[in-house]
Order: structure tokens, then C-alpha cells, then sequence
């Protein structure tokens, strides 16, 4: 009996031992490597290793004591003692969680050199990744073989997260590891779709990189002719909505008076905006994108302004696509300008409905002589008759008011995307603006209609819980009026009243 119980106390001190070289050694490598090639993060991690071999020490001196006997002192024996140090090496994780998210922001906002890459930090990740596999299987093991509740707790120490997740966050730890894992779900997108098992991959990534990019990390910057051309070039590049053709086009859109461009960047990519918006400052709400953009229109002197218009939205990291920055950069931004300008009192959007033509095409709600006039589209000149441009007027404006009032997905989701994360964002439908985008572009995804998402600051929360939590698409009376039949029933209300 003596024997057995002494073999497993050896069995539990033999494994905690263990442990505890291969922490202190982990840490002493990886703290020897990120001093040698100046990397911070490297060192970062060594410290976290240390912790481990802390927790892993104080597990080795509990199992030590905990198989003695009773006594004098301990009439019930020492096994307790186990139970105090799960509570502690749990507690020493929470310390550890806290002292990572300082780190974490004090790293990404240090402006210190970078490091020198090589092989080398990389290895020594993957061998740590290796180690604390065996390690947590290992400890696991010992402690449903001796009932041990201390094994137990370091055991869940090392293996309480999936292990593709700590490879993707030590991967990220390594010397320019932030952009590498973007570029990397970029890859990973294009093969998804051959390859769905892949699919956890990339939720681990998303959850990884969401929490990453959250917007505490995001610096907004001003887009000006005086930013890098760099930054510029990839502005020009990522333009989604309305094509930067030149460098003149570029400069007519962010050094006028009258035109503001901002964007967000990540500490770790600080040379690659992540999204970033275009602002046309108007006297009035604009119904049509081609005044804004035209070559020689008259810039608005600033204490002329009244409105901000948000005509383009664009991302260009396809990495962080399902990762929303759009919401929190129309918020700022508003912000940023009210404080400059005080006199501007209204801020809308210019957006374009790409998805309406196809839907146009497809739908069942409209009538056969509906069908009739909107054949006149396929004319290639229609825009330029005003008897088929009015004919046409009749039928798209109603459809149109349908297609964002009533036309649903079959999930019971508004059809439009734009229109989803304007609502969302608590903006309220403002007008639908007929041929308010006449170029190729706009005649072919959305038979030139462009919308006003109208921002209100004091009615975006309200807006937001109502689109949110009962789906409804908050509206001007001018939208809801070209609905077919509602324009009579408001008069008749009105006649009634």
C-alpha cells in the first residue's frame, strides 16, 4: 500500500518537475532570442513563460505536500492544500490576463525600431507551441491518474484554448506578424470556398483579428495632399464607389476647402490605411454624385457649408473582411468635423444601390406594365431622351421605395448591403435620388438611383434599436410617399384629420 501511494507521489512530483524545466527553459530562450534581435514582443512572451514556470513551482510544492499524512496540526491531512493552489495558479491567470492587455496596448503604441527578422524567433515559437502540447497532455494525464487538483489546474494553464489559436497569436507576436496574418486570411478567403473545412480556421482568425483591430486600437489620420504618397497611391488603388482616375482626380477630392478624406490606421501597419472615407462639404443635401466630382465646379467657401456629405466608403484590407470599422469612422468623423466646423449642421450620405438592377430584373413585384418600361433600359441612349427618363421615373421611384420599405431576403434581411449598414448604424432613409449617378457604373448596377442616408446624432441610437431589434427601416415621409398608394392614404389622413 505504502508502495503505491509512494509511487504516486513521485509520479506527481516527477511530472510537475518537469513542467517546470520546460517553462524556465522556454522562457530563458525566448528571452535570450528577443533581446538579441530587439524584439519586444519576444520579450513580452519570455515574461509570460516566466509566469508559467511561477505557477508551475508552486504546483510542484503543493504535490509535495499534499500526499502527507495527517497530524497533530493537520487532523484531516494536507490534501486541501491542492485546492488552495488551483485557487491560486487560476488567480495568477487573471493577473496575467490584465498585465497582457497592457502590454498589448503599450506595444502596439511604442514607436521602436523594428526588429531584425530571421528563422531563428520563429523557431524557437514553433518548438514552444510543441513543448506546451506535450506539457499540457502530460500534466493532464498526471492528474486523472492521482486525482491530483493542482496537475489539473496547470493542465488547463496550457491547454484552456484551442491550439490553432495560440499558433495564430504567436504568429502574430513575431516581428511584422500583424500584416503577414492579414495577408494570410486573404489566402485563406480564396480557398474557403473549395475548401469548407476550413471554415474553424478562419473563425479562430476573425476572433483573433476582431479583437486585435477593436476600435481602442485604430488611429484616425486626416488624407491630405501633404500625406505620403504611399498612403496616397493606395487611396487611389482601394477607391471602391467612384474611380480615382489620376492623380489630379485624387488632389481635386482631398485639397479643396470644400473636401475632407480620413481614414483609420492600426499601430502595426501604420503605412496601410485600413478604411477610409470622402466628404464634400454643400450648402444643401446633393441628389446626384457628378456635380461633386465634376473637374470645374466652384469649391464652397467653409463658412458657406451647412452639409457633410459622406460619398464614398471604402476598406482595402480583403484580411479583415466581417471586421467592421465603417460604423465607428462615420461617428469620429462627425465628430472631428463639428469641432471644426460648427456651422455644419447636417451630415448625409451619397450612396450608391449596386444591387437594384439585378433585382429589377428578377423581381415579382413588379407589374407587367411595370415590365414594359423598364424595358426601355436596354436603350442605349435613354438617358439622353426626357420622355423615356420621365416614363421611367414613374416606375423605378415606387419600385425603388419598395425594394428598401418591403423587399426582403429570403432570411427576412433588407436586400441591400449599403442600406443594411446605413440603417444599422442608426442613419434614417432620407430621399431616393433619381439619375443621381449616370455614369456606366451606376446605370448598369443601379439605374442611376442613389440614396441620402440622413446622420442625426440624436436619433441614432433610437434608429439603431429599431432597425436592430424589430427590423424596421426608419424613413422620410418623402420616401414613404412614393410608395404605390401610401401618397394617397397620407392625404387622406390628412383630409380626415
Amino acid at each position: 500500500m505504502n508502495d503505491a501511494v509512494s509511487h504516486v507521489d513521485s509520479g506527481k512530483v516527477r511530472v510537475a518537475a518537469i513542467s517546470i524545466a520546460a517553462s524556465a527553459s522556454m522562457a530563458a530562450a525566448k528571452f535570450v532570442v528577443g533581446v538579441l534581435i530587439g524584439s519586444l514582443a519576444l520579450v513580452s512572451e519570455a515574461l509570460h513563460s516566466a509566469v508559467d514556470v511561477v505557477a508551475t513551482v508552486i504546483t510542484w510544492m503543493v504535490v509535495r505536500v499534499s500526499d502527507r499524512p495527517a497530524d497533530d496540526e493537520h487532523h484531516y491531512g494536507h490534501g486541501k492544500l491542492e485546492s488552495l493552489s488551483a485557487l491560486g495558479v487560476i488567480a495568477l491567470l487573471y493577473v496575467l490576463a490584465g498585465g497582457v492587455l497592457v502590454e498589448s496596448v503599450s506595444r502596439l503604441r511604442e514607436a521602436a525600431p523594428p526588429p531584425t527578422l530571421s528563422a531563428v524567433p520563429f523557431l524557437v515559437l514553433l518548438i514552444d507551441i510543441a513543448v506546451n502540447f506535450w506539457r499540457a497532455r502530460a500534466l493532464h494525464r498526471a492528474a486523472h491518474e492521482t486525482h491530483s487538483q493542482a496537475l489539473a489546474a496547470d493542465a488547463l494553464h496550457f491547454a484552456s484554448e484551442p491550439r490553432r489559436q495560440e499558433l495564430i497569436r504567436r504568429l502574430n507576436r513575431a516581428p511584422g506578424g500583424t500584416p503577414e496574418l492579414v495577408a494570410m486570411r486573404t489566402d485563406l478567403l480564396d480557398l474557403l470556398k473549395a475548401n469548407p473545412e476550413l471554415a474553424a480556421l478562419d473563425r479562430d482568425i476573425v476572433h483573433l483579428l476582431s479583437s486585435w483591430f477593436n476600435r481602442g486600437f485604430l488611429v484616425l489620420r486626416k488624407i491630405d495632399w501633404s500625406t505620403p504618397a504611399n498612403i496616397l497611391e493606395q487611396i487611389i488603388r482601394y477607391e471602391a464607389v467612384h474611380e480615382i482616375h489620376d492623380w489630379d482626380d485624387l488632389r481635386r477630392r482631398i485639397d479643396p476647402v470644400d473636401r475632407r478624406c480620413y481614414a483609420f490606421f492600426h499601430p502595426a501597419m501604420p503605412d496601410a490605411p485600413l478604411i477610409f472615407v470622402e466628404i464634400a462639404l454643400t450648402e444643401a443635401i446633393p441628389g446626384a454624385i457628378a456635380p461633386l466630382l465634376a473637374v470645374d465646379r466652384p469649391p464652397v467657401p467653409a463658412d458657406r457649408a451647412r452639409t457633410a456629405v459622406f460619398y464614398s466608403i471604402s476598406n482595402t484590407q480583403r484580411g479583415l473582411g466581417g471586421i467592421s470599422f465603417g460604423n465607428f469612422l462615420i461617428k469620429q468623423v462627425v465628430e472631428e468635423l463639428r469641432r471644426e466646423l460648427p456651422k455644419l449642421d447636417t451630415f448625409v450620405t451619397l450612396s450608391p444601390v449596386p444591387g437594384f438592377m439585378g433585382w429589377l430584373k428578377s423581381t415579382s413585384d413588379a407589374t407587367e406594365e411595370d415590365r414594359n418600361v423598364l424595358k426601355l433600359l436596354n436603350e442605349p441612349r435613354w438617358i439622353e431622351d426626357a420622355e423615356m427618363t420621365a416614363e421611367l421615373r414613374t416606375v423605378i421611384e415606387p419600385l425603388a421605395a419598395h425594394y428598401f420599405l418591403k423587399a426582403r431576403t429570403v432570411k427576412g434581411r433588407l436586400i441591400d448591403p449599403v442600406a443594411r449598414f446605413h440603417l444599422g448604424n442608426g442613419a434614417r432613409l432620407e430621399r431616393i435620388n433619381w439619375l443621381g449617378d449616370l455614369s456606366a457604373k451606376g446605370q448598369r448596377e443601379s439605374a442611376t438611383v442613389m440614396v441620402n442616408y440622413l446622420y442625426r446624432l440624436e436619433d441614432i441610437e433610437k434608429n439603431h434599436e429599431a432597425y436592430a431589434n424589430d427590423g424596421e427601416v426608419v424613413a422620410s415621409s418623402a420616401v414613404k410617399k412614393l410608395l404605390r398608394g401610401e401618397g394617397r392614404r397620407l392625404l387622406d389622413m390628412r383630409l380626415s384629420s
